[in-house]
């Protein structure tokens, strides 16, 4: 049976990229309501830690704070009319409470204490998704890249055939940059704060209320609810969704490396790689799209504006803005799931990548052997001088295309290289430079 879904649902009808990744749940608003819900909880839990409050209240509080009490579609409707969901949100959790602890809930804090610290929680929890499946592509990236150590194939450069490289190099890069990912992702994710500032940032009412020192409530707080204790309150200080946007935005560039890389080498008229299992065509039976590449080569052509909306927001004005505050948070969100989808994409992809070293030995010839000029230039030098190295080589090359020859048999035919060792000079898969020792070098990290 089709279930139903309400007119307004996100089904991801038009964002197969996320597919079923963790982020999705881990940012949906249930999860939203959810870490709504812990952050009010937390923050009664952290006064009664100090002393603040009753212990009966926080038990209260967080008993009370069960997603499953709340209504999402009225809270919804209602947060339209004070500009956020954690007005009405804050007014159900105490009729929840009950009238003796009540006054407990969400005392002192504002709005935007509650919000921001649930978006940082949303986030750490989305980034859990995410950092495993870079850890799944990394792992079979390193797979291919000592597997395919030696696997020769032609370097391009400006789209045209450079010198030749390995395919296991190629490989090391590509997981290189899913490490970088990986780093400045786990980074930020550890380093996400809780806030806690009140309605100008001042702290004032938890102060009224006995609060001793703001350190050691902010501390509290963010012990509570398992976030990092700012030095500050942040409030208007967006550090850290500056650095989350910026690392996230890197992540799917990064991820959309291997993309293009990929998409380039699968073209029919190259074939050097395929996906393991490629998408069909709703009108050419024969195809077998590299559909994987192609959603994290869309997620990384999506990621830089969203966070450039982001980036924007740091503009925020007085001690709350108005509107820069709240440009942030559905951005923010496909963002998270953006870079989710794409995690999930690039480890299906590097998993099932396949790879074809004949089609690699069959391009190194494309060029009738001129893919060795460059070393043939260093090799015919200290013989015939460098100057006459580079004529005969521009001419040889001319006459390759020209004749339609083997850069090779043009060779044979100079009498002033007698006694070169031209299968030596001529072999491509002798002109790698250190990219084995460089692989090994990438493999190394760990």
């Amino acid at each position: 049976m089709t279930p139903e879904f309400p007119s307004c649902a996100d089904t991801g009808l038009l964002a197969p990229g996320r597919g079923t990744a963790g982020a999705v749940s881990e940012t949906g608003d249930p999860a939203y309501l959810r870490a709504l819900l812990d952050a009010e909880a937390a923050l009664t839990r952290a006064q009664a830690a100090l002393g603040l409050v009753p212990p009966e209240a926080a038990a209260a509080v967080t008993e009370a704070a069960d997603p499953a009490r709340f209504d999402l579609r009225s809270l919804a409707a209602r947060a339209a009319g004070g500009g956020n969901p954690v007005i009405p949100l804050a007014a159900d959790l105490t009729a929840a409470v009950g009238a003796e602890y009540g006054p407990y809930v969400h005392r002192g804090a504002t709005s935007q204490d509650i919000m921001d610290t649930a978006t940082m929680l949303v986030a750490v929890r989305a980034l859990g998704p995410v950092l495993a499946d870079l850890g799944r592509a990394e792992r079979a990236l390193a797979r291919l890249a000592a597997g395919h150590r030696d696997t020769v194939l032609p370097g391009r450069t400006l789209t045209q055939h450079a010198v030749p490289t390995t395919f296991g190099l190629k490989a090391a890069g590509w997981r290189a940059l899913v490490l970088d990912a990986r780093d400045r992702l786990t980074r930020v994710r550890d380093s996400l704060p809780a806030q806690l500032g009140g309605a100008a940032g001042t702290l004032a009412a938890f102060q009224a209320y006995g609060a001793p020192d703001p350190a050691v409530l902010t501390e509290a707080y963010a012990r509570e609810v398992g976030l990092a204790a700012p030095a500050l309150p942040w409030h208007t200080l967006r550090t850290p969704i500056a650095d989350l946007a910026g690392c996230l935005a890197f992540t799917a560039g990064a991820l959309g490396k291997l993309a293009v890389d990929v998409l380039t080498l699968s073209r029919t008229e190259i074939g050097e790689v395929s996906e393991g299992s490629g998408g069909g065509s709703s009108a050419m039976p024969h195809k077998a799209n590299p559909v994987r590449a192609t959603l994290l080569a869309s997620a990384a052509r999506r990621a830089p504006q969203l966070a450039a909306t982001l980036y924007g927001c740091l503009a925020a004005e007085d001690e709350r803005p108005a509107g820069a505050w709240h440009a942030e948070w559905e951005p923010l969100r496909d963002l998270l799931r953006l870079v989710g989808g794409a995690a999930g994409q690039a480890a299906e992809l590097a998993e099932g990548l396949l790879v074809h070293p004949d089609a690699m030995r069959r391009a190194l010839g494309r060029t009738r052997g001129l893919i060795v000029s460059e070393r043939l230039t260093a090799v015919l030098a200290p013989v015939l001088g460098r100057a006459r190295a580079k004529e005969l080589l521009t001419e040889l090359a001319r006459r390759a295309h020209s004749e339609d020859r083997p850069l090779r048999e043009l060779l044979e035919e100079q009498q002033e290289l007698a006694g070169i060792d031209l299968d030596e000079a001529t072999d491509p898969a002798r002109y790698t430079g250190f990219a084995g020792i460089l692989t090994d070098r990438a493999l190394e990290r760990r």
